[in-house]
Parts: structure tokens; sequence; C-alpha cells
């Protein structure tokens, strides 16, 4: 178990208060699309909102310090520590929003404000690096709504990889229709045109991490909205399946496996609604443990 010989010592941590256990409750006020991906840090609640405020173009780090997010501790690693996810829950009294799919993300950083009616090649300042995982592994591309648009044009992203091999591309996606802000830009549910199932760009083949974004390239004839690039690292996944349980994955007992948490960590939910999430308050606990 890393971090932990055994789960005996994972106990006594616990017993010593190398814990901590905190609430969230999230509520959009967006009318979000049925099959479609959905930033939660962009809605009311506790934690507050995020919205991606920043220079266009320009790489921001996120931190727990500064920005907020899902509390899990101070940091560990100067103590010899490193912390890990011991327990995730949520629930919602919303039928309308279940099943409902959500995942736990470490959100690195963005680059805001990107255009989308600009059909030349945009360049991105990365005069800041990465403030957690710079050597790529595991994190991903994902682009969300913060001005909205019409939808149909196909862009691609330029990127470094995980071995720090520049000049890698995207595969071409197109952007959905769905305009509210928060909606991840290129998620759209099955049946649509270019339907597209997943949160994260698909990079290109054999890649499987990013370290920075070089540029954006919008194709067909551009569009009125902006978008932030979010660099983020998936940690957790749990799904809601009605209103009448909570949902809860204990990562000692039911996955043998517990999640490693950066130091300062803005952590946030990303949710794939089954209808609108407008006024359906999700609810959960997130426990984190330190060696």
């Amino acid at each position: 178990m890393p971090g932990f010989a055994n789960a005996r010592q994972l106990a006594d941590a616990q017993d010593a208060g190398k814990y901590l256990f905190a609430s969230f409750r999230k509520q959009a006020t967006q009318t979000t699309g049925a099959g479609i991906w959905f930033d939660l840090s962009m809605s009311p609640g506790n934690p507050a909102p995020n919205y991606y405020i920043g220079s266009p173009n320009v790489f921001v780090p996120m931190r727990q310090s500064t920005d907020g997010g899902l509390r899990h501790g101070g940091n560990v690693n100067s103590l010899g520590s490193k912390k890990f996810l011991r327990k995730l829950m949520a629930m919602t009294p919303t039928a309308a929003a279940t099943p409902l799919p959500m995942k736990l993300l470490d959100y690195i950083g963005f680059y805001g404000f990107i255009d989308e009616s600009v059909l030349d090649e945009q360049f991105l300042d990365n005069t800041t690096p990465l403030p957690r995982h710079a050597d790529g592994a595991g994190v991903q591309l994902m682009p969300v709504v913060v001005a909205g648009q019409t939808g149909g044009q196909p862009f691609t992203v330029n990127y470094t990889n995980q071995d720090g091999v520049a000049g890698r591309t995207t595969q071409s996606v197109v952007m959905g229709t769905q305009f509210v802000n928060g909606t991840v830009l290129h998620s759209m549910q099955a049946g649509a045109t270019y339907p597209n199932s997943g949160p994260f760009l698909p990079l290109q083949r054999g890649d499987s991490g990013v370290r920075s974004v070089e540029s954006v390239t919008v194709g067909g004839i551009g569009d009125v909205g902006l978008f932030a690039l979010v660099l983020v690292k998936p940690i957790a996944s749990l799904a809601l399946r009605g209103i009448d349980a909570p949902t809860e994955i204990d990562y000692l007992t039911d996955m043998a496996a517990l999640p490693e948490i950066a130091d300062d960590a803005y952590l946030n939910l990303l949710a794939l609604p089954n209808g609108t999430l407008s006024g359906a308050p999700i609810h959960g606990v997130i426990e984190t443990t330190w060696s």
C-alpha cells in the first residue's frame, strides 16, 4: 500500500490525528445538458465557485492555498509524508440528475479566455510553470466554456507530451452546441452529429499526459465564444445511481489502493448528469490521510 506498510500503520496514522474530514455542497445554477460533462468548480456552493479568471492565453496555476477548492489538509511533503484519499462520498436528492457519474480532479492550472473567433494559430504563454505534476504523467486537457458559443467548429491543440516531446497534436474534435458556462466544450451526447463521451481531449496516439500547451487552432468559420483550457489530473471516480442512498467509496477496503493527493492541490468535481443539474444540490464528504 503506497505510503503505508500495512493497514495497521494507516490506522495508527489516523489515530494520531493525521487525517482530515471535510464536507462539500455544490448546486449548479446553469441549465446543463443531459449526457454532457459539466465542470462543477464553476457552480456556487462550498467550495466557492471558480471562474477561470486570468490574462487571455496565459497559463495560470491553481492551488488550494490561493484558489480554494475541496479541502484536503495542509502540506505534508516537507515532513517526509505523503497524503492520500481515504474516502469519498456524495449524494443528491434530485432524481432528474441521476444516474450521475462524477470525477474528482486535481486542477493544475489553465489557459484563460481562448477566443473561438480567431482562426489563426493562437500561441499560449508558459512563463509560469506547472505547480504540480510537472512531468506531465497522467495530466489531461479539458476545455471548459466560459462565454457561450454556437458550436460546430473543429479545433486542435499543440502540446508537449509526458516524455518532453514537443509538437504533439490532439485529435481534431468539434465544439458542442451546449453553451452554458462550465460545459466541457467538446462533450456531446450519443446521437449528436459528432458524439464524444469523454471529458478530456484525445491526445496523439501513444501519449498519456501533457507537460505544457503551445497553441490552439480553431477551424471552420470560427465562433463567438471563449473557453479555458484546463490541465487536470484525475484522482478518483464515483457514480450516484439514485436518490435513496449516498454513494461512498472507501479506498482502503473497496479498492485496496489509496490515490495520492499532491501538496496544495486544487481539487474539484466534474459531473455527467442524466438531466439538468440546475437547482440540484450535490452533498458529500472527502476524507484524506497522510503517512
